[in-house]
């Protein structure tokens, strides 16, 4: 029996996911302005003739109409006119950042729920990295900056500027704390008796408080402090998904490898 459908919607959707279906189908899942995450069967996607000229590239944006079903089953993407393809330039780093924002749009985010402003947020960072040729330093603060904003729009924005247990402030001095199952940074009394916290650098500190403003202007993300950002980031990650974010591995300044620590050992520095 064929899915109840319940009328045709229109919105600007970014491309995060396509999986084949059949010889010349595919389900493409949607990160829409104004429908938020669908999941949708694209019938001919593949075509040589098809309806869809080059919108569902993965990571571009369209204008797409999708016929949504009353079951919960997949929508029916019948339109998708290509608003701005996402380009691979010769930056491997910008493209695993791409990959990462999509991948984070559909692990973070609930089936049909509309979250324009962080769509705004993920399509202006595809812009920026899309075709790009800027070094990794600049690359490497655009995916940083995306994740705090992407993590701060669905609610798990870590906190960088008090107590995250019990709102005090923080240290002036020295690494502070900072509790991966606490949301951000502790203070020194809430931070006795917690697991799964690292220590964090005040340049550290200060280049993730920089890159959560909506003030910053500067995007570049120097090594000397980079390879610390993006631990932070990629535990942080790894403790909210259950598990290591995919393209992370990818991205500019990743830390080397830590050397076993002793049995017992609670607290680490990030590298």
């Amino acid at each position: 029996m064929a899915a109840e459908r319940a009328g045709p919607a229109k919105s600007r959707a970014i491309v995060i996911r396509t999986v084949a279906f059949g010889e010349t189908s595919s389900v493409v899942t949607l990160f829409a302005r104004e429908l938020g995450k669908v999941r949708t069967l694209a019938k001919g996607a593949w075509r040589p003739k098809g309806h869809f000229d080059g919108g569902l590239d993965l990571l571009s944006t369209s204008e797409v109409l999708v016929l949504r079903t009353a079951s919960g089953g997949l929508d029916l993407l019948t339109e998708a006119c290509l608003e701005h393809r996402f380009r691979v330039g010769t930056s491997l780093a910008a493209v695993s950042g791409g990959m990462h924002v999509a991948a984070l749009l559909d692990d973070l985010t609930a089936d049909a729920d509309p979250q324009p402003e962080l769509f705004d947020a993920a399509h202006a960072t595809l812009r920026d990295l899309s075709g790009t040729v800027m070094p990794d330093d600049i690359v490497a603060g655009v995916v940083v900056r995306a994740e705090l904003a992407i993590l701060r729009i669905t609610g798990h924005g870590p906190a960088l500027c008090e107590c995250a247990a019990c709102g005090a402030a923080l240290p002036t001095a020295g690494r502070v704390a900072f509790g991966m199952l606490d949301g951000g940074t502790l203070c020194g009394r809430c931070r006795q008796g917690r697991r799964a916290v690292i220590s964090v650098s005040p340049a550290g500190l200060a280049t993730l408080r920089g890159f959560a403003s909506p003030d910053r202007r500067s995007i570049d993300l120097p090594p000397a402090v980079g390879a610390e950002v993006r631990a932070i980031m990629n535990a942080y990650l790894s403790h909210l998904l259950g598990r290591p974010p995919v393209a992370a591995r990818w991205l500019p300044h990743q830390p080397a490898p830590k050397a076993a620590r002793p049995r017992g050992s609670r607290e680490r520095h990030a590298p």
